[in-house]
């Protein structure tokens, strides 16, 4: 099972300012743990939102709507993807990550072509099946 681990970020992050060096360190050392268990497939943080920019489908017309955000509560700073046999098993990773009292994490299991069933066309699989093949020749 693979899941997304969304990241909050912090008034700091959104400000723009990056973590002290020994945040980055204790974090290196978390990500170099589950590398290690083979858990741990992707992890990026993100740009602040004022760097951003949405685009609302509505009306058929796409809008685009320059950062910042100022909904906090909806915004993610950087996430990470983790390939676990349970959504527990994530939650025990991410229950060790080095955040301190005020950070918040969303997991949100990925949808597996498998989990589709028929409501995806044979072709359709079948294309996503060769996209996949072709990302992971990059």
């Amino acid at each position: 099972m693979r899941f997304v681990v969304l990241v909050k970020p912090g008034p700091e992050a959104e400000a723009g300012r990056l973590p002290d060096p020994a945040m980055f360190e204790a974090m290196g050392k978390f990500n170099d743990e589950m590398v290690s268990a083979g858990v741990m497939l992707a992890a990026e943080g993100l740009h602040p939102t004022s760097k951003g920019a949405r685009i609302r489908y509505a009306g058929g017309r796409p809008s685009v709507v320059d950062g910042p955000f100022t909904e906090s509560k909806e915004l993610i700073g950087g996430f990470w993807i983790l390939q676990v046999k349970s959504r527990d098993e994530a939650i025990e990773w991410m229950k060790r990550a080095p955040f301190g009292e005020t950070e918040e994490v969303e997991i949100r299991e990925i949808w597996e072509l498998e989990d589709l069933g028929d409501q995806m066309l044979p072709e359709t699989r079948e294309r996503e099946l060769r996209q996949r093949a072709e990302l992971q020749g990059h």
